[in-house]
Parts: C-alpha cells; structure tokens; sequence
C-alpha cells in the first residue's frame, strides 16, 4: 500500500510523525513530507492508526 498526503488539507499537526515518524516528517517549515510512500508490511498498522487520526484527514492509503 501507499499512503499520500494532500497538501492543501494538511495542518501540519504532527500526529502522524509521532505514530510513524520513519515514514512522516516535517520540515523546518512545517510541511509534510512523506518519507517512505510505500508501506512496509511490518509499518501498515502504523500508518493505518496515523490516516485515521488525522485531524483534517488530509492522509491517504491505496
């Protein structure tokens, strides 16, 4: 699976950094970047709980 971000969404809250911080970051300018778009296995669990608690749901797994 991939997960994606929408950008004009996206608040910068970091509550996805803090679940899974090897496959979110944010920059010095508080924009989000996706540092692994595609979801290891070992990590899906992760990612799925991050998506969900999205506050603007601006995350997206396909």
């Amino acid at each position: 699976m991939k997960v994606s971000v929408d950008l004009d969404q996206c608040e910068a809250n970091g509550i996805c950094v803090g679940i899974a911080p090897d496959v979110f970051e944010l920059d010095d300018e508080d924009v989000l970047h996706i540092v692994e778009a595609e979801v290891p296995a070992d990590r899906l669990a992760d990612v799925e709980d991050a998506v969900a608690q999205c506050p603007k749901a601006a995350l997206r797994l396909r």
